[in-house]
């Protein structure tokens, strides 16, 4: 892994370039770039502790930057990114560990409520509770788990360039790491203006029957591989 310091530029993301970029990326190959995803997600899905997830997206941004460079881009090439397994594998730890222990405690918090209203002291064992008592309890959750996913996105948002680091530039986990969360940083505007507009597009597509979501799915994903060559411009 390299060890040479990685530069990046500051304030070079722009939100709307990056989804028009993703898209004229992928759209000659638009069929092979969605099975490529729709594949990677789901192996990566497999597996304890999100293991599988990044080898996935090593190998999807692999396929993203040798699009970048005009090379063809053969289906085989995402699993090119078992060959950064075991760096992928410790990123992957790094950015679920912090968000686990965000959503675990809410969960169990709000189960904990939940059987305690379901077996409130004085009612008898199998009696039907009265629906409207738990909708404030409901409430609550939903907007909490709302709050949740928010901070769990913008801490994801840090780790937006780790994948790339890794394959692109060669980093280790913990370099990569490090590096993607400064220079999101430096970026901050512009990342999260393309993660707004991911989630909009992502919602937008969750409404057509969840189909959407995955259709647009590569889209989103190329976004980032523009937005990682704003920041991080091809090495010469």
């Amino acid at each position: 892994m390299s060890a040479i310091p990685v530069t990046y530029n500051r304030g070079a993301v722009k939100p709307l370039e990056c989804l028009r970029g993703g898209w004229n990326l992928i759209k000659g190959q638009y069929w092979l770039f969605l099975g490529i995803t729709a594949v990677g997600i789901l192996i990566g899905s497999f597996g304890p502790m999100a293991i599988l997830l990044g080898p996935m997206m090593c190998g999807i941004y692999l396929c993203m930057f040798a699009r970048i460079r005009g090379e063809r881009v053969s289906f085989e090439l995402l699993f090119k990114g078992f060959d950064y397994f075991a760096q992928s594998v410790i990123a992957t730890l790094i950015q679920v560990v912090p968000v686990m222990l965000l959503v675990l405690p809410v969960y169990i918090i709000f189960f904990v409520l939940f059987m305690n209203k379901m077996n409130r002291p004085g009612g008898r064992r199998g009696a039907r509770v009265d629906p409207s008592e738990l909708y404030p309890l409901m409430i609550v959750m939903f907007v909490v788990i709302l709050g949740v996913v928010l901070i769990a996105s913008l801490i994801g948002a840090l780790f937006i360039f780790t994948y790339p680091l890794i394959v692109d530039r060669r980093l280790g986990a913990l370099d990569a790491v490090r590096t993607s969360i400064k220079a999101v940083m430096a970026n901050l505007g512009g990342v999260l203006g393309l993660l707004a507009l991911g989630m909009l597009l992502g919602f937008a597509g969750m409404l057509l029957c969840y189909v959407g979501a995955l259709l647009v799915m590569p889209v989103g994903l190329a976004a980032w591989a523009v937005a990682y060559r704003q920041v991080f411009p091809a090495q010469t």
